[in-house]
């Protein structure tokens, strides 16, 4: 083959593969103007709705990302509340483009659900939660206990596990939707409550009568890292979410913020002309415009503001949710 020919079907190949077609998740929420987010159907801090009407939580605020990159415009999304035993089904039928709920990432969902999980917007670990007056400074004392948990979740899978390796005994009561699972916690219809510890600490500062009345035990008996999942089969849009949620734990390390944006937007810093679409064609490797980062930025904020606006006001520190570079486990690849 002669070296023009080849250099031709060379570059024809490059240009092929820097075309970005719009995925069909994509194409279908651009067809009907708005995305479909779905999120719990109430805990504070991921996702809930306030007084007015509005979804806050970090998992909102993710969905919120989303539709800055894809249009530009946070409202141009609706929220999907889902229990834990709906909301696989729910993405998988195409009821909801996204799922944002305080979702574990595990190998059985990942491997056998038709899902992808994006990345980690939360790493947390299940605890448990009992009355002061009962007395009990660890879960090894919990034995004989009735204990709260929600069917459908790795808690209920951990919850057994734990007992079992530990020789203890314990009488599962088994409520599916939260707002019950608490009200029968609050009501003493069992000795334990036991769900991811942000849980326990945001049901504690948000539902309890008096907070104090009630201590979270010391054990973290699992892992549960939370991520965003969407459908098997579509990578454009499983970039579009990926990138969405890396764009906010980067836009932290880089110091923008939704009230800075505009001013470091002018930046020299060759990595923030990048993340704002000044320089390079990035935006149109997703099929996005280029400011989509810079929109998602200036509309919802960086990790850390969506952090401390949603889970801060909660009692939640950063632990393992900081920046790498801060003593944490957030991280994100770098947009170059």
């Amino acid at each position: 083959m002669a070296k023009s020919t080849l250099w031709k079907l060379t570059l024809l190949t490059l240009l092929c593969a820097s075309k970005v077609d719009a995925g069909p998740t994509a194409d279908a929420s651009i067809k009907k103007g708005f995305i479909r987010c779905g999120v719990n159907t109430g805990l504070a801090g991921f996702s809930q709705p306030d007084s007015n009407g509005e979804w806050r939580g970090i998992d909102a605020d993710l969905c919120r990302a989303v539709a800055a990159a894809l249009f530009g415009d946070i409202k141009k999304l609706r929220y999907t509340p889902l229990t834990a035993q709906q909301r696989f089904t729910a993405l998988q039928s195409g009821e909801a483009d996204i799922l944002s709920r305080n979702t574990t990432w595990t190998f059985t969902r990942d491997a056998s659900l038709g899902l992808s999980f994006v990345g980690i917007n939360y790493f947390d670990g299940q605890g448990f939660m009992v009355t002061k007056k009962r007395g009990v400074k660890n879960a090894k004392q919990l034995d004989g206990a009735t204990v709260c948990v929600q069917p459908g979740t790795t808690t209920e899978l951990n919850l057994a596990d734990y007992f079992r390796a530990n020789s203890i005994k314990f009488k599962p009561v088994v409520i599916e939707k939260f707002e019950e699972v608490l009200a029968a916690y609050f009501a003493g219809r069992c000795d334990v409550f036991t769900t991811d510890v942000s849980g326990l600490v945001a049901a504690r500062s948000s539902r309890a009568a008096n907070a104090n009345d009630h201590v979270i035990l010391p054990e973290v008996i699992s892992k549960e890292p939370f991520g965003p999942a969407v459908r098997h089969g579509d990578d454009h849009w499983f970039d579009i979410v990926k990138w969405s949620l890396y764009a906010m734990i980067e836009g932290e390390e880089l110091g923008l913020t939704s009230k800075n944006i505009e001013l470091q937007a002018k930046s020299a810093n060759p990595i923030i002309q990048r993340f704002v679409g000044a320089k390079g064609e990035f935006g149109k490797m997703l099929g996005l415009e280029n400011r989509w980062a810079y929109n998602i930025i200036k509309q919802v904020g960086n990790y850390g503001e969506s952090f401390d606006r949603n889970l801060t006001p909660l009692g939640l520190d950063r632990g393992l949710n900081k920046l790498w570079n801060k003593g944490g486990l957030l991280y994100a690849p770098p947009l170059r």
